[in-house]
């Protein structure tokens, strides 16, 4: 709506501008003032649909192609310089002039756009902040916003920094969003719900970022170059991700990691009440499962369930899918009901 009324306000003023500047011109001609309100009006709306159209472009390449251009200018300068030393026809140095200033701007705008990873001083990345802050940038991945958990995460301000969001990751969660596959599509709108909470909330930064990296195709891959450009950690559970971005030497924060951290210790010998839910693989088992989702295989307890039993830990297993517990009845006559 802001920018809107910023719109309408520039064609206003232009037209105003083209009707005095076209009287001035036409010595307060009623032709020429009509004239220069036609040009003001005309040329505001065309620079306006280019503002509008210039919305696709990245920043951080216009920033870098400014700067190739004053750098060429500056180039172009130095060698027209030392060409006035050398004695020529005045026509000859003004041509070799403007063709030099043509060539050095066009190089300098390409070479800047071209390595624009390399420069650190290109303006939406220059910040003035005090020696003793550090501000944290914690970039999500699609698999982390669908997971969920990450709005409760930052609900109780275990993570401080700013949350950014690339452009492309929005786009695959809308993509999963419109899948037709029904699983995919119910996971792609979770996504943007929690995407919305997010942003909504009070106890977070986030930004959304529009660097596409047309020339990478993998999501994963422009994850990691965002990270590393950005300087930022990768906040994701997606396991493949999280080995890409070591290897690569990106800071990862895995809520999965983060999940199976949190999960209480237990140590054998340690008793334990645990409800039988189903049937174990061996034909003595039973499982239960904690509040935290950790599996416990009970020996003896395949009759048992739907009750609430006494266990002892016998051993922890620690796997790649989380932990298991391994566990025995801690009085099994009495669990099954037996008299002495």
């Amino acid at each position: 709506m802001t920018l809107m009324f910023l719109r309408l306000f520039f064609v206003f003023l232009a037209i105003v501008v083209g009707y005095y500047v076209g009287a001035l011109m036409g010595d307060f001609s009623m032709t020429w003032a009509v004239a220069g309100t036609a040009c003001g009006l005309v040329g505001s709306i065309i620079i306006v649909l280019l503002e509008m159209a210039m919305r696709r472009f990245s920043m951080r390449n216009l920033s870098a192609a400014v700067f190739g251009l004053i750098f060429g200018f500056f180039m172009a300068w130095i060698l027209t310089s030392v060409l006035k030393i050398i004695p020529m026809d005045i026509k000859l140095f003004s041509s070799l002039q403007i063709v030099i200033i043509l060539i050095f701007s066009y190089l300098g705008m390409v070479i800047a756009m071209r390595g624009k990873d390399e420069f650190n001083l290109i303006v939406p990345y220059v910040k003035f902040v005090r020696q003793d802050e550090k501000d944290e940038i914690i970039i999500l991945d699609t698999s982390v916003i669908i997971d969920g958990r990450i709005a409760d995460i930052l609900h109780t301000h275990f993570i401080e920094g700013r949350l950014v969001i690339p452009r492309f990751v929005l786009r695959e969660l809308q993509q999963i969003a419109d899948s037709q596959d029904a699983l995919k599509r119910n996971r792609g709108r979770r996504g943007l719900d929690i995407l919305n909470k997010i942003q909504k909330s009070t106890d977070a930064d986030v930004l959304i970022h529009e660097e596409d990296f047309p020339e990478i195709r993998d999501v994963d891959a422009k994850l990691v170059k965002l990270a590393k450009l950005l300087g930022g950690k990768i906040f994701t559970n997606d396991f493949n991700l999280n080995k890409i971005a070591d290897l690569q030497g990106v800071l990862v924060l895995n809520i999965n990691e983060l999940s199976n951290a949190l999960k209480p210790i237990v140590l054998p010998g340690e008793p334990m009440d645990v409800r039988i839910s189903k049937e174990g693989k061996e034909s003595s088992q039973g499982v239960a499962y904690l509040d935290d989702g950790t599996m416990v295989v009970v020996d003896n307890s395949r009759n048992l369930i739907g009750q609430v039993v006494k266990v002892v830990v016998t051993s922890v297993l620690q796997t790649s899918a989380g932990r298991m517990i391994f566990a025995k009845l801690e009085d099994q006559p009495k669990q099954q009901g037996w008299k002495k």
